[in-house]
């Protein structure tokens, strides 16, 4: 990777920081736009078809995720976000045109969300390998932390708003705001961000070839692959015990509507909280700590069915601080070792692990409550967890030795030089 200009520490960096708040307001667009297109859905059809018109935009995702890495890969990422956002711009506008000549009905809405499927899979790929060539390595935990902290804290704040922009003026009110929001983004991207770090750009061949191409390197590549496929599932055990155990408890239990919502701000408020300590905080060993806290989180899980009112409560803010650590930790683990010419499929490859399998999971989950119960779902899903993530706590275990490992102990060194140079990165984060 060779440097255009170097980045100031990442406490001074005001274009990181800058960045970062920007993404954070977009999300904040996109929560209060999700909430709003799901609103004018029920108005228009039946909760069933809501849902269906809200999850639209996940099969299109899916299906052209993996496209969007390869063009991460192979082209100019800034160029790529940059396009990318024009076109949500346009999909906001059209939607907006409709509304202003007649009321905007269910194909209308549908298309919308299969539209910003599409631009999801191109934008986010390209916009997930901007942090490696922003910051330097060892700013990489800290730069995760705090952009995770703003995403968190924008989404929260636009799913408040989403309802009151809808309530006051109408879908037409929040697609304004989430186009606000991408302006933003586009004049930064435009006038502004410029990578200070070249990234090796990735073979010119036919796109299914270069698909199959970041699977076989996952497959070459151990270290990564347990990333990967770490990152993949992080929420395939906690989201499902949150979105239908938590409630099943609160009903099954009589806590109240109350009790149910205060629980879920716990989880959100501890993933803020986890995200932020692991700004300044940077640990000798990232991927035990990591891992370490994800076994918690599988503890956490198991007493989230299994404990009373208060016992939960307490599960579902260790659930958020150890989501919030082992996120921000592995995240930057992932991006500051992956090889920087597949960075782009193989985040690719971590958002199809979400929309692909946590349908699966959620309808597993549920069916282990129709069997037994919450305390009984909740109880496989969180020690299958924790089991999990105690084997991958002990493979990390041999990844780095107290005085450093040699680089390219995943991946072979090639004609561009050492993979990543991660010497000083675990001499600073144990990343290796």
């Amino acid at each position: 990777m060779s440097e255009v200009s170097v980045a100031p520490p990442f406490s001074r960096d005001v274009l990181a920081r800058t960045w970062q708040a920007v993404k954070a307001f977009s999300d904040a667009g996109d929560a209060a736009w999700t909430v709003a297109l799901a609103w004018v859905a029920l108005q228009v059809a039946s909760p069933a078809v809501a849902g269906l018109v809200v999850a639209a935009g996940t099969i299109p995702r899916a299906l052209v995720l993996l496209v969007g890495g390869v063009a991460a890969d192979r082209l100019d990422a800034r160029r790529v976000m940059i396009v990318s956002t024009g076109a949500r711009l346009v999909v906001l506008g059209a939607v907006l045109a409709v509304e202003a000549t007649a009321r905007v009905s269910l194909p209308t809405l549908l298309i919308a969300s299969i539209a910003f499927g599409v631009c999801d899979a191109v934008y986010e790929p390209s916009a997930a390998t901007i942090g490696r060539q922003l910051v330097r390595r060892e700013d990489l935990s800290a730069y995760t932390g705090l952009g995770q902290t703003l995403s968190r804290l924008g989404s929260l704040a636009g799913a408040a708003g989403g309802g009151l922009l809808v309530a006051r003026g109408g879908l037409a009110a929040a697609a304004v705001f989430d186009a606000v929001t991408f302006v933003a983004v586009g004049v930064v991207l435009v006038a502004w961000l410029r990578p200070r770090y070249r990234l090796a750009r990735a073979e010119s061949e036919p796109v299914l070839r270069a698909v199959a191409a970041g699977f076989a390197h996952l497959r070459d590549a151990p270290r990564t692959r347990s990333l990967v496929l770490t990152l993949s599932g992080l929420n395939l055990f906690v989201g499902p015990a949150l979105s239908i155990g938590l409630a099943a408890r609160a009903q099954a239990d009589g806590w109240g509507a109350a009790s149910l919502g205060t629980a879920t701000s716990l989880v959100g408020a501890g993933g803020v909280l986890g995200s932020l300590v692991m700004t300044w905080w940077r640990p000798r060993r990232p991927a035990a700590v990591a891992f370490s806290s994800l076994v918690a989180q599988g503890s956490a899980i198991v007493l989230l069915g299994a404990g009373g009112r208060v016992v939960s409560a307490a599960a579902c803010l260790v659930i958020g601080v150890t989501a919030g650590v082992a996120s921000t930790l592995l995240g930057a683990l992932f991006v500051a070792t992956a090889d920087e010419a597949y960075l782009g499929r193989l985040s690719a490859v971590l958002r199809l692990g979400d929309d692909v399998l946590m349908p699966a999971a959620m309808a597993g989950f549920g069916a282990l409550v129709s069997l037994g119960g919450a305390t009984t779902a909740c109880a496989v899903f969180g020690v299958t967890m924790a089991a999990l993530m105690l084997g991958s706590l002990g493979r990390s275990r041999r990844w780095s030795a107290p005085g450093g490992v040699e680089p390219g102990v995943d991946e072979p060194d090639d004609a561009r030089g050492r993979l990543v140079q991660v010497v000083p990165v675990v001499d600073e984060l144990n990343r290796g």
